[in-house]
Formats: structure tokens, C-alpha cells, sequence
């Protein structure tokens, strides 16, 4: 019986036997009332599916902890995952509709009883992953989650390694000219009084030397809060804090790549999880002149209004207000899900301990310089760029930022941030002050 789904799927698809669900149905409704020792059967209470172009999630959530194993095959590629103790219900068959076509690794997902209180599931994948399967205590709305990261087994073409060589639209303005012959160009040969004197003037100093940055494409990594598992905040008619905040850094990143001498780079391009320090490491990596975070929270009373921005601060939180986001916001690891096991906690220390207050300092001017463009749009929450302990603000070379749009919690505010108009002006309004920011401490080409 353990190789009953396999076997039907070899022989093309398979077709539950109604009588054998039926009666393992009922013998999970039984045998706690004949045997009350008996351990409480495992209900699937929701799946849900997040494609993404690095890794695709797939969440079980269920209202037990429950006992599973999983074993990957190959020729073709798949994933078996089987979970005890449950039976096949509504929820575990929705599985199979929220396969999308264009998921990068999952082609389709086939569920079955298996044998009586174990469910088996295999995914047939495109190509070979490595999975990470871990489950996540209950937490905010979540019951216990069962969670499936299919990692490629092959990384795909790294995204950001393209997003830096992309030179047919950000061509590199650090890039060495052609040099011609040194007959042709040599002031020793062509001028050689011009040459004795040019050597004889004095040169600047170090510190006074152009910024290398003045020579290259700025670039600006932005970051939509939340995603995946994690909605973020819920305003009163449903909005999720999520998808107003990636619309908002859609049109951001749209407005500096029209900027010359700037582009920009997105730290998710669509609605799946990104873990905290994975977002600080994708700005690294994309060698980020600024870090912005991009969010739209809520606060305890509906009548908190106004943007705000915020710095890193190593010395606590300017304000009771500014420490009850920042511990909301580092809570997002724990609702969105990240395997502990295999996060790099060593990572995460030294991104503390190198946070300096060089970057802090520059985080704070830029902040400055965003919120008084913001006041031309919105309230102001403070008039001050507030500071506190953001997990996400702790790149140690980047200035960064994190930005409250508004607060999705304020009924007026959760209209606005809807509006293509609105979300437009306040892309509008951030890039203005990134504009101004830089304009005091490189030259942008024009």
C-alpha cells in the first residue's frame, strides 16, 4: 500500500478509492471514542503556494503537530512527502488547483490516501531542488505550519549577477576608456614642456580626491516589506500592507532607472517571503549605494496617521512608538517562517556588530532629506527621522532607511494607499528626496 501512489502514477494518474476514504474518514472519527488514548487525528486546515523566482513555498497548515517525511526521486525529478496521522480532506485536495503553470519548479502536485491516517502528496518538479522542510509553531493569525522550501538544486541564473552586468541599459561609467598608442598620446612626446609643467603642480590630497562613487551608476536597493506568509498589517477593508508597499516600490524603482546615472534593484519582485537578513545581504551583494525599506503599518489606534522614516539607532529607540514597530517589524522572520536550522545566525551577529555610526549618520541625512519631501504629501507622524533597533537596517556599509507611508491602520490613509494616484506621488515624493540626497555628496550626470 505505501507505493500505492507511485504505482498509479506510472500507469497514468490515479483515482482515490472512494470506500477506503470514506472508511479511513470514519475511522478517524472512532477510534479516539473507542480508544481514548488514541492520538488526536491531524486536520489540514489550509495550503497555500508561493512561485518565486529563487525558491517556491509551499505551506501546509494544520491545527496539531503532526509526524512526516519526505524523500526526493529522480527520473523523473520529484518530492514525496508524507504525513501521518492525517486524512485526505478539501483543503489537501486545493493543493492540486494552486500549481500555477509558470511555477519555476513545481509542474504539478498529486495527493492521496495512502494507507489508512497517512496522506501521501508528490510533487513532479522541472527540475531537481533541494528541499528544506521544517514546521513553525503557531503565531499571529497561524496555526501549526508544516512548510516546503524547494530550493533548485542548480542555482538558476542569479538575478543580481545579471542586474549588474546589465550594461545595454546601466552601461558601467567606471568602465576604463580605450587607451590608443602610447606614441599618439604620450604629452612627453607631443608636448613635452606642457608635460614638465603639469607634473609640477601640486596634487590633491586624498581625502579631497573624487568619491569613486562619482564615476559609476548609483544604485538604490529597495525593499517591500513583508510578503509570502507574512501580510504585514491588514487595514479595516481588507488591504494587505504587503502588496501596497510592492506596488509603491514598483513605481519607485520605475522613476530612478529614468534617472540618469541611477538605477535601481528590488529586494522581491513579487509575493513570496524574503527573510530579514536575506534582504540586508541581496542589498550587499547588488553593491547598494542605499538601502530603503518600504512598509505601510498599523498601530494599536486607528487614528495614528502620517509617514515617518527611520534610522538605525544603536543606543534604543527614540521613542515608545518607534520601539513597538521596530519589534513588530523584526517579528516578521517569525510569521513569514524561517527555518532556524539553517539561518546563518553567525551572519546575522556580525551584521550587528558592524552596524557603524558612519552608516547611521549618512542613514540619518538621507532620512532627512525624504522626509521633508514626504511633508509636501502627507502629514507627518514626527517631524523627525525617529531611530530604532530595525533588524533590517543593519547593513554596515549601506545608509539605510526604513519608510512608513502612511498607517494602513488609519481608515482615511487605507483609501489612499489604494490609489494608483496616490501611490504614485509617493513614489514621487521618496525619489525626490534620494535626488536630493545624493546631489550633496555626488555628482548625478545629467
Amino acid at each position: 500500500m505505501s507505493d500505492f501512489l507511485e504505482k498509479q502514477t506510472r500507469v497514468g494518474g490515479f483515482q482515490p478509492n472512494r470506500r477506503r476514504l470514506l472508511a479511513s474518514a470514519g475511522l478517524g472519527l472512532t477510534l479516539p471514542l473507542v480508544f481514548p488514548g488514541f492520538a488526536m487525528a491531524t486536520d489540514i486546515l489550509a495550503v497555500r503556494v508561493w512561485p518565486a523566482a529563487e525558491y517556491t513555498r509551499v505551506t501546509l497548515e494544520h491545527n496539531n503537530s503532526l509526524k512526516f517525511s519526505h524523500f526526493v526521486m529522480s527520473s523523473p525529478d520529484r518530492l514525496v512527502l508524507d504525513i501521518e496521522g492525517a486524512d485526505l480532506n478539501a483543503a489537501l485536495r486545493d493543493l492540486i488547483s494552486k500549481i500555477i503553470p509558470n511555477d519555476p519548479f513545481i509542474a504539478q502536485v498529486r495527493v492521496a490516501q495512502n494507507k489508512p491516517r497517512l496522506v501521501r502528496l508528490v510533487f513532479d518538479l522541472k527540475v531537481p531542488v533541494t528541499p528544506q522542510v521544517f514546521q513553525l509553531e503557531p503565531v499571529a493569525e497561524y496555526k501549526h505550519r508544516l512548510v516546503l522550501d524547494l530550493f533548485p538544486t542548480t542555482p538558476l541564473a542569479d538575478p543580481f549577477a545579471a542586474f549588474m552586468d546589465d550594461e545595454a541599459r546601466f552601461p558601467r561609467l567606471d568602465k576604463p576608456a580605450e587607451k590608443t598608442s602610447t606614441e599618439k598620446t604620450s604629452p612627453e612626446k607631443t608636448n613635452p614642456e606642457k608635460a614638465v609643467a603639469e607634473k609640477s603642480k601640486p596634487q590633491p590630497s586624498p581625502e579631497k580626491q573624487t568619491n569613486p562613487i562619482h564615476s559609476r551608476w548609483i544604485t538604490v536597493a529597495l525593499d517591500a516589506g513583508h510578503g509570502g506568509e507574512d501580510p504585514g498589517a491588514i487595514g479595516a477593508m481588507g488591504t494587505q500592507e504587503k502588496k501596497v508597499v510592492l506596488d509603491i516600490a514598483k513605481r519607485l524603482k520605475s522613476k530612478i532607472d529614468a534617472i540618469p546615472g541611477m538605477r535601481a534593484v528590488l529586494t522581491r519582485d513579487g509575493d513570496y517571503f524574503v527573510p530579514l537578513n536575506t534582504r540586508v545581504e541581496k542589498a550587499r551583494k547588488a553593491k547598494a549605494d542605499l538601502f530603503v525599506s518600504i512598509h505601510a503599518d498599523a498601530f494599536i489606534k486607528p487614528e495614528a496617521r502620517g509617514s515617518s522614516v527611520f534610522a538605525l539607532s544603536e543606543k534604543g529607540a527614540s521613542s515608545a512608538a518607534a520601539r513597538w514597530l521596530a519589534d513588530n517589524e523584526n517579528a516578521a522572520d517569525l510569521v513569514g517562517g524561517v527555518n532556524i536550522r539553517t539561518q546563518d545566525q553567525q551572519l546575522a551577529k556580525v551584521l550587528f556588530d558592524l552596524s557603524t555610526t558612519a552608516q547611521i549618520t549618512d542613514s540619518l541625512k538621507v532620512g532627512k532629506a525624504v522626509l521633508n519631501e514626504l511633508g509636501n504629501l502627507n502629514k507627518l507622524h514626527k517631524s523627525y527621522v525617529e531611530q530604532a533597533g530595525f533588524a533590517v537596517l543593519k547593513a554596515p556599509d549601506i545608509p539605510s532607511i526604513l519608510i512608513e507611508t502612511a498607517f494602513i491602520s488609519n481608515p482615511e490613509e487605507e483609501k489612499r494607499l489604494t490609489e494608483d494616484a496616490y501611490q504614485d506621488q509617493m513614489a514621487k515624493a521618496i525619489v525626490s528626496g534620494i535626488q536630493r540626497y545624493f546631489a550633496k555628496v555626488v555628482a548625478i550626470r545629467t
